[in-house]
């Protein structure tokens, strides 16, 4: 038990930590958002202490008339910034196609600004501040709610709606007694100020829209290579499966019907049927063992262009060392399964591979910054780590530590200062194998058992 002075410092403490956590846990496109938020809130302040609280407050007439009408026009300013504040996160998801018009936000803040107008009409009405202050007032007083409306309204929209402002606040001012010079004055830098607003949420809120559309079209792109993956499977299965299987299932007819009637020739029939039946399967053993072997030169030049297609840095290192095809098949699946990982998670901008043998082994390092937090390290067959998105769950990593213990293989990884490091091991075959020791042990794994176990079991 600690003092309350204590546990209220611990509090802090952790909420902070939390926070940062939080922080650094988010995208990149979510911290540009985030940032873009921020500016976006506390730009009308800006431009209401700069343009309104300190001019007005410093050069108010000391009469009854100039000091109600200017603390209430600050006020009023004020609650402006507030409702724009309130209703920009409402204002930039309807930008970003995510949530409804704001209309009722709109409404609301077109009434205020229509009130600090008007404050500011009274101002020259009375003669309350010198004439360069009001012009100050009038550069903000459309501010706020022209932020609103550049996130809700077409281009052509806009621009009909702020000149309709122009309009109104010339007139207004040319009504409480301003003349000449002041009235164009007062036009030009009320159309300054739409402009302005304009430029500073619409270009902020473009950059982000097609930082969103990149990010949904890469993953779009990757389901499409999973799915025309799928597609090309099931197509080579299709055409090797479809003939044989229709010709077993005549032939099997066939049988039955000569069984029926005593004929002898039933016998040969069901040996053709075996034999097809054995030849099926070979063919399908040599698809899938296709399927599953990769070919470790293609999968790095394929990883380096994806990798620099998404505006990462890659660079690809040893990508012509001559390795047996199970061990390229093996580090092959690690390349392909890392480099999707760099870029569905984290906010990786570079990436370094590295392919190397040395003491009877070959080694494979994926290197890649941008880890939004640290994660444990470890080693073995097992996988992990925060910014990669590599976990020891998932069937793809399943997948790997399956190939990577069939040859013996075994995976390192770190994380640390924002870089993430994944490095395996796997034995090359010893001189006494033979240069194909290795490939004849791949391929009795892929045709199972043999024929005494068959037996057996």
């Amino acid at each position: 038990m600690g003092t309350p002075a204590l546990r209220e410092a611990t509090d802090v403490v952790g909420r902070m930590r939390a926070w940062q956590r939080s922080w650094h846990g988010r995208s990149k496109i979510e911290k540009v958002e985030f940032q873009s938020t921020m500016t976006w809130h506390l730009v009308p302040w800006i431009f209401l202490l700069s343009w309104v609280s300190v001019p007005i407050g410093l050069s108010l007439r000391h009469d009854l008339a100039p000091q109600l009408f200017g603390w209430t026009l600050i006020a009023s300013g004020a609650a402006q910034c507030l409702q724009a504040n309130r209703s920009l996160r409402r204002s930039v998801d309807h930008y970003l196609r995510r949530a409804p018009l704001p209309r009722r936000d709109l409404v609301v803040a077109g009434v205020l600004m229509t009130v600090t107008l008007g404050l500011a009409v009274g101002l020259q009405a009375v003669d309350g501040v010198p004439s360069e202050m009001l012009g100050l007032t009038a550069l903000f007083v459309p501010i706020p709610f022209a932020q609103s409306l550049a996130f809700s309204a077409t281009i052509r929209g806009y621009a009909a709606r702020m000149a309709l402002v122009v309009v109104v606040a010339v007139g207004a001012f040319a009504a409480a007694g301003a003349r000449g010079g002041q009235l164009v004055a007062t036009g030009v830098i009320i159309a300054f100020a739409g402009l302005l607003a304009l430029i500073s949420t619409r270009c902020g809120a473009w950059t982000l829209s097609v930082m969103w559309e990149a990010d949904r079209a890469r993953e779009v792109e990757a389901r499409l290579a999973v799915a025309e993956e799928r597609l090309r499977f099931g197509r080579d299965l299709h055409d090797v499966m479809g003939r044989n299987l229709a010709v077993i299932a005549l032939k099997s007819e066939l049988a039955v019907q000569l069984a029926r009637r005593g004929r002898p020739e039933a016998v040969d029939q069901m040996v053709e049927v075996q034999r097809i039946a054995q030849e099926s399967q070979r063919e399908v053993r040599e698809v899938v063992r296709g399927y599953r072997e990769v070919d470790l030169k293609v999968e790095l030049a394929g990883a380096q262009g994806v990798l620099e297609a998404a505006g990462i840095d890659c660079r690809v290192i040893g990508s012509g060392v001559a390795l047996p095809a199970s061990v390229q098949s093996a580090l092959g699946w690690v390349v392909r399964e890392a480099a999707t990982n760099v870029l569905r998670h984290g906010d990786a901008g570079r990436c370094d591979i590295a392919v190397a043998v040395s003491e009877g082994r070959a080694t494979l390092s994926v290197e890649n910054d941008g880890v939004p937090e640290a994660a444990p390290t470890g080693s073995g067959s097992g996988l992990a780590g925060g910014g990669s998105g590599l976990t020891g769950r998932g069937s793809g990593l399943a997948g790997l530590r399956e190939r990577l213990a069939a040859v013996g293989g075994t995976l390192d990884f770190a994380s640390g200062d924002g870089v993430f490091r994944l490095a395996v091991q796997v034995p090359l075959p010893a001189p006494s194998q033979g240069p194909g020791a290795w490939e004849r042990a791949g391929q009795e794994q892929e045709q199972g058992p043999g024929p005494g176990r068959e037996a057996a079991a």
